[in-house]
């Protein structure tokens, strides 16, 4: 099998990286402390229990959506195929492959709100980049309009 000519992996956007979840488990950590020790001060000893709920409530969430970092997408272009492979949480994988001589990709959209890439070849397609923003969107969609020309411009690799 060639080098791939165009390769593209997409996962789910995280805001908050591992460093920063640490921080704020400390932070809410701290601030819970401190309300429980005001709970225990004024006799209110039950309440200190669930403050700690409320930390293992923000511990859990974020767990759940760090699981779900899992997800990818992959979109290469290899040799006289697109091929676009997806993994879900789970780590179920479905590929779909085009012949990327006759491949279209469709924007479609604006920038700001609401977008999709479609890919087209022989009467089938499918939308790709669902992690994506939508202007990063179309700025993939234009990198991978490229990388199709150039595979397209190239004699296929023996």
């Amino acid at each position: 099998m060639s080098e791939p000519r165009f390769e593209a992996v997409i996962h789910p956007y995280r805001s908050l990286g591992p460093l920063g979840f640490k921080i704020l488990l400390g932070v809410v950590i701290a601030a819970n402390a401190v309300g429980a020790a005001v709970m225990l001060s004024v006799g209110a000893w039950p309440v200190a229990g669930f403050m700690g709920l409320d930390v293992l409530a923000v511990y859990v969430a974020f767990r759940l959506s760090y699981g779900q970092m899992r997800a990818f997408e992959r979109i290469t272009i290899n040799g006289e195929a697109l091929i676009v492979e997806r993994v879900d949480v789970k780590g179920r994988r479905r590929a779909w492959q085009f012949p990327s001589y006759w491949v279209n990709v469709v924007f479609d959209g604006d920038e700001e709100f609401e977008a999709t890439v479609t890919v087209r070849s022989h009467g089938r397609s499918l939308e790709i980049g669902e992690y994506l923003s939508p202007f990063e969107r179309k700025a993939f969609a234009d990198a991978l309009k490229l990388a199709l020309h150039d595979a397209k411009a190239l004699p296929a690799a023996t």
